[in-house]
């Protein structure tokens, strides 16, 4: 008896994976938006979890373990519709619009409900499961090429059309977990840094469950630092741009890329770059793709509103200053409060490595998030896959709070429960201030006290 409880403790990592991976999974067939308790019942074990695995590990033989663990966690969720999020509606709304030769950027949803039309797939049912019909689409080419290519293969199944969505996100993700260890290695960072991505919670429901294209924006993002610290700077650069061309955040970080280049060659950089872009929107590019896309970008900044933190404050303000909500003045306005931050920071940072690069890529994330009116669960993936590559954790801990947002759609009438969001900040921020001025982080054991940003080479 006292040697088969032996034999278990030893392998507690490996039960501890593999009951992470089956509370995962349960999320990702189980609780729908309005379930909070139940998901809260299986998200909160599984984050302590992960974390529990996180701090024990040491060996490499358990780091492969898990990594494999992490993979066929993935892969369990595959065959899930998505429970928490209802974009996938929109996906395959404008994925039938390619596929029938439509620009999705030409109309929004409500226009082809309004006035006949022969689009084939367009349903009244379809459309009912749209959670914003009359804004126009906002997701890139790289995208919108997935949403198309599921389409075409599965035109009247929606199961069958999420299906190869999902795969193409599987298949991503797999090549994040096969170059974040390498990257860890170069960086000579801890190689069970891949494990803060590869068994988080969050980005297993997010992008795998819930169908969120930030998996692929992570893969080519890492494809192109690893190249570009392997000198391939020209391939760095293409995938760079199919970064940009499945969500347009990296663009935040090409301030940093000048110090790391110099002129010549980062004029080149950002021409591949701009040439991908172009090859890729090009079948998208008209007078109606500009104003709809234009309009969608706007809407963002000027009208959407979720789990803010900073524009929550400046929102109260508006209120007492003026009596009525100023999103429409202050969303632009912290907008170039983001681009003002970066390239301060860019002017300043001296690093010319690439292994200096990924702390001033999170510090560009996380200011743009700071003050952007809306901050979906989802959009902590990038920081979280940034994380594994520097010394600070907290956006690990921001993986486990930012999920309590889901309460908001519990309610009989969905309302956002800013009681939520003030204490999701103030620990974060109290987090991320802990670790920067201290040069500790709360997760690591072996990290004493270090400045948590390099200066580079």
């Amino acid at each position: 008896m006292l040697q088969s409880l032996q034999r278990i403790w030893g392998k507690r990592l490996r039960v501890a994976g593999l009951l992470l991976a089956v509370l995962v999974a349960s999320i990702g067939y189980g609780p729908r938006q309005e379930d909070f308790s139940t998901f809260l019942a299986l998200y909160a074990p599984a984050f302590l979890l992960y974390i529990y695995i996180y701090r024990e590990v040491g060996s490499s033989r358990e780091i492969s373990f898990l990594l494999l663990t992490g993979a066929l966690a993935r892969l369990l969720l595959v065959p899930a519709m998505p429970q928490l999020s209802d974009d996938v509606f929109r996906f395959i709304w404008d994925g039938r619009l390619i596929a029938e030769g439509v620009n999705p950027f030409s109309h929004p949803p409500v226009y082809y409900m309004e006035a006949p039309h022969t689009v084939e797939g367009l349903s009244p049912e379809l459309y009912a499961k749209l959670n914003s019909p009359e804004y126009f689409t906002v997701y890139p080419p790289l995208a919108q090429a997935t949403f198309a290519l599921s389409a075409w293969l599965f035109p009247r199944s929606i199961w069958g059309a999420t299906m190869v969505m999902k795969l193409v996100l599987l298949f991503f993700e797999w090549i994040v977990l096969w170059v974040l260890p390498r990257l860890l290695s170069h960086f000579g960072l801890p190689e069970k840094g891949v494990l803060l991505y590869a068994l988080n919670p969050l980005i297993l429901i997010e992008v795998m469950g819930n169908l969120h294209f930030e998996g692929a924006m992570v893969c080519f993002l890492l494809l192109g630092l690893w190249w570009g610290a392997n000198g391939k700077w020209k391939a760095s650069a293409g995938a760079m741009g199919l970064a940009v061309a499945a969500k347009l955040l990296p663009l935040l970080f090409f301030p940093f890329f000048l110090r790391r280049l110099g002129w010549p060659r980062c004029l080149a950089y950002l021409g591949i770059v701009g040439g991908v872009l172009l090859l890729l929107f090009a079948p998208l590019l008209s007078s109606a793709f500009l104003s709809g896309f234009g309009n969608s970008l706007g809407l963002y900044f000027q009208r959407f509103e979720f789990n803010a933190s900073i524009y929550y404050l400046w929102r109260w303000l508006g209120y007492r200053i003026s009596g009525y909500n100023l999103i429409a003045y202050f969303g632009p306005m912290l907008a170039l409060f983001t681009f003002a931050g970066i390239m301060a920071a860019a002017l300043r940072e001296r690093g010319k490595d690439w292994g200096s690069l990924p702390p001033f890529m999170l510090l560009a994330i996380c200011l743009y998030l700071a003050f952007s009116p809306t901050v979906h669960p989802w959009y902590a993936s990038l920081p979280v896959a940034l994380a594994a590559l520097t010394r600070f954790r907290f956006p690990i801990l921001w993986s486990g709070l930012i999920g309590l947002t889901y309460i908001n759609y519990s309610y009989p009438e969905y309302r956002e429960n800013l009681w939520i969001v003030a204490l999701e900040y103030f620990i974060v921020y109290a987090a991320a201030a802990w670790e920067l001025f201290s040069g500790r982080n709360w997760l690591d054991k072996q990290y004493g006290r270090k400045p948590i940003f390099p200066t580079g080479d």
